[in-house]
């Protein structure tokens, strides 16, 4: 699983994983020295790794809280270790649940509500200042990481039409393009703005781009429609006197930070609502584990108890003259009175938290590894 601040490595095997050095040196032989010293590694196993992972895929132990990108990665992850035929019934039962686990934490709580980034958090104030964006025009001034952000934002809000402008025409028409959008010449700026309802921008200009008089004039020619400005530039890329011109809201970089704080507030106070169903998760899935470790005995005493039987109706036929049809019903009576006796152990066996305990008597009891030791030594004598 790898995501912009991860690599993991999700490993099944029947005795356990318990050193991780192992897996670092395989990952080092694909990508090059990692080194151990230092390096924020971590191991889990069990119900720990299921727990981590169940997170991750939740978005809890992303950067940005209730994040979505991370569920497809996971999602992802599974995919690939399918294609290459690397996947087991436990990894597949583990990156099901968690697939799972992340569906539902979003569709249950609002950790995935509101922006959080600066530039979606100012695409989000155009859209409640504005409303609906499905007939606007925006100017997104940057063709660099804020605006592209915007940009997919503000197209994510099916904003009517999208006018890229940049200093750099060849980063300006590349944007445009990705976005279904159209360039604009840098030095006809005050034409873009007259015809923008939505301006975003962010370069790095040393002084203002536009000062009161430039969004005056813009205003002068779109008949009382207003116009949302929405400057993330540091320093301002818009004259702060430009709010006070009629038709115009005005939002700096300290105004979309207070909401994109306010945003991340909120989704932190559904921590408690999406840990419960990650908690809840874990404990299934630690559960179904748990029903593997009988599995073997389970197997070992429906082996012994057939062979028990089989050994003793074969002896008793041996003396009888019984026909062809009373023997399949002898056959059937045994059959069933075996499968009766062993239908409440069994069930005790798999009974949740009280596994191992009825595994170590049950072995114990029917002497199941005396059994396998004979089969051993019968093997090899």
């Amino acid at each position: 699983l790898s995501t912009c601040n991860r690599t993991e490595v999700y490993v099944a095997g029947s005795r356990g994983i318990g050193d991780p050095r192992p897996i670092v040196a395989l990952l080092s032989e694909m990508k090059g020295e990692i080194a151990m010293e230092g390096a924020p590694f971590f191991a889990a196993t069990g119900a720990d790794a299921a727990r981590h992972l169940f997170l991750v895929a939740a978005g809890i132990e992303s950067m940005v809280i209730g994040e979505a990108e991370v569920l497809g990665q996971v999602r992802g992850a599974f995919t690939a270790a399918t294609a290459a035929a690397t996947h087991t019934p436990i990894l597949s039962r583990l990156f099901h649940s968690a697939i799972r686990v992340g569906r539902n934490v979003r569709a249950q709580t609002n950790i995935s509500r509101g922006p959080t980034s600066i530039s979606s958090t100012a695409a989000a104030l155009a859209r409640s200042t504005l409303g609906d964006l499905g007939g606007k025009t925006a100017l997104v001034i940057s063709a660099g990481d804020a605006g592209a952000l915007a940009a997919h934002a503000l197209a994510a809000m099916n904003v009517a039409r999208i006018i890229v402008t940049s200093r750099s025409s060849e980063r300006a028409a590349e944007l445009a393009s990705a976005m279904g959008g159209s360039v604009a010449p840098f030095e006809e700026l005050g034409a873009s703005l007259a015809a923008a309802d939505v301006v975003i921008t962010s370069t790095a200009a040393p002084h203002h781009l536009f000062e009161r008089q430039h969004v005056e004039a813009a205003m002068a020619g779109r008949r009382s429609r207003p116009m949302m400005i929405i400057d993330i530039a540091v320093p301002r890329d818009v004259d702060p006197e430009a709010r006070n011109v009629p038709g115009v809201h005005l939002y700096d970089i300290d105004d979309v930070q207070s909401a994109a704080r306010e945003s991340v507030r909120l989704r932190k106070k559904e921590l408690g609502a999406a840990q419960a169903i990650v908690d809840d998760a874990v404990e299934r899935y630690a559960a179904w584990l748990r029903s593997l470790e009988v599995v073997p005995t389970v197997a070992s005493l429906r082996s012994r108890a057939e062979a028990l039987r089989r050994a003793e109706l074969e002896r008793t036929l041996a003396r009888t003259s019984m026909s062809a049809a009373d023997r399949e019903r002898v056959e059937a009576m045994t059959s069933a009175l075996v499968k009766k006796l062993l239908h409440a152990p069994i069930r005790r066996l798999k009974e949740p938290g009280q596994g191992q305990r009825y595994v170590e008597a049950t072995r114990a009891l029917f002497d199941l590894d005396g059994d396998e030791r004979d089969g051993r030594d019968s093997r090899t004598g």
